[in-house]
């Protein structure tokens, strides 16, 4: 049996930490790689990759994957949603700004916050955990509204809006799927093979029907890009947050997530020489207040 803890301990928070910091700057690689390597063919070639190398994992542990074990509704569905958000993220990018998508994008932990009392109930937030949620969302969404105002997208912006809504859905639908089936009780790897096999092969027939094929050579800078998004990002950060969110409150995992897009900005400052802005501050100061009244213990009478 999977032995769970009602709360984040110092492990888990620093292991919070670090994969939002990942996923931050793997905006920033994924934006360098870009004018090489379209969008598609970046997100098949990193999940294929990611796929590769937990199977090698799995293989050098001896940890079995293919058995029968009742994980493969359950697996199947998470894999297709995981694959449908990436679709989603990648054709909303086409009718919308990338300052929008991330918001939108981070709707996430409220679809788990609203699922997971169907799941387990002990998830349950009270209404000053959903509150310091919510004002978490606000501080993020502040800062990204400068770019708001700015009707860069054209006519269709709506389209990428509503994509970009969608993502955030899927992905909160997704850590529910697991939660909710025998993924529960799979290891990591079981798990993370499952989503990066499946939307590996699903946006490669995505990218072949509908993008030009891969360079034939690329630069440095690229090679280091699709390196870094496949080794760091799809096996290693994806691989300790499946097994995090097999043993910790999916909600309370959730709300660290919004850490994700001000780690971009930051990075996207110091390497890409984007304005940091008082929004910006005053994000980080809600975020941070936010995850703490999210992940403070509950009294039960």
């Amino acid at each position: 049996m999977t032995q769970r803890k009602a709360h984040l301990d110092a492990v888990a928070v620093v292991s919070l930490v670090g994969c939002c910091f990942l996923w931050g700057l793997n905006q920033v690689a994924a934006k360098a790689a870009l004018p090489e390597v379209p969008a598609l063919q970046q997100a098949a070639v990193r999940s294929l990759g990611g796929a590769l190398l937990v199977w090698l994992w799995a293989a050098w542990r001896g940890l079995p994957l293919f058995e029968r074990d009742g994980t493969l509704p359950g697996g199947l569905l998470a894999g297709l949603l995981f694959a449908t958000e990436f679709a989603c993220i990648f054709l909303g990018l086409q009718f919308t700004t990338a300052s929008r998508m991330v918001v939108f994008i981070y709707l996430s932990p409220f679809v788990v916050a609203m699922g997971m009392p169907f799941i387990a109930h002990a998830e349950r937030l009270s209404r000053l955990q959903m509150a310091g949620l919510v004002g978490a969302f606000a501080g993020v969404a502040w800062a990204f509204a400068e770019g708001f105002s700015q009707p860069a997208a054209g006519d269709r912006q709506w389209i990428g809006d509503a994509l970009g809504v969608a993502a955030g859905v899927l992905w909160g639908a997704t850590t529910l799927a697991i939660r909710g089936s025998r993924l529960t009780a799979a290891g990591a790897e079981k798990t993370l093979l499952y989503q990066l096999a499946i939307s590996g092969v699903m946006l490669a027939l995505a990218a072949l029907l509908s993008g030009p094929a891969l360079p034939r050579s690329l630069s440095l800078v690229a090679w280091s890009s699709l390196a870094f998004q496949i080794v760091i990002v799809s096996f290693a950060s994806y691989l300790l947050w499946f097994w995090l969110v097999r043993h910790y409150p999916a909600t309370r995992l959730a709300s660290f997530t919004l850490l994700t897009p001000v780690f971009g900005l930051l990075l996207g400052s110091m390497m890409l020489h984007e304005p940091i802005t008082t929004r910006l501050m005053v994000a980080l100061v809600a975020v941070a207040v936010g995850i703490v009244i999210v992940n403070r213990p509950t009294t039960s009478r």
